[in-house]
């Protein structure tokens, strides 16, 4: 099975994208999830949300993965031949 790997490029624009707009829709299907639930008891209605806040992050843990540091594809500027 062939590997695709996404760009540094790529993957700082799609945790953009998932940021600003995946994430606020994640929120709301998740509230309206357990809304429709039925009445559960505090604490249980807290794990729910903290389950949920982690499962986010789960399968799209690979796009974010190094966002914060340089681009390693990036020329460095000690490899100047000059």
């Amino acid at each position: 099975m062939a590997e695709t790997r996404l760009s540094y490029k790529a993957r700082r624009r799609w945790s953009l994208v998932i940021l600003l707009i995946g994430l606020p829709a994640y929120i709301v299907a998740a509230v309206s999830l357990v809304a429709w639930l039925p009445e559960l008891p505090g604490w249980v209605e807290f794990f729910v949300y903290v389950i949920l806040g982690f499962a986010w992050m789960v399968p799209l843990k690979f796009v974010f993965l190094g966002i914060g540091q340089a681009d390693p594809d990036a020329p460095h500027p000690e490899d100047d031949p000059r």
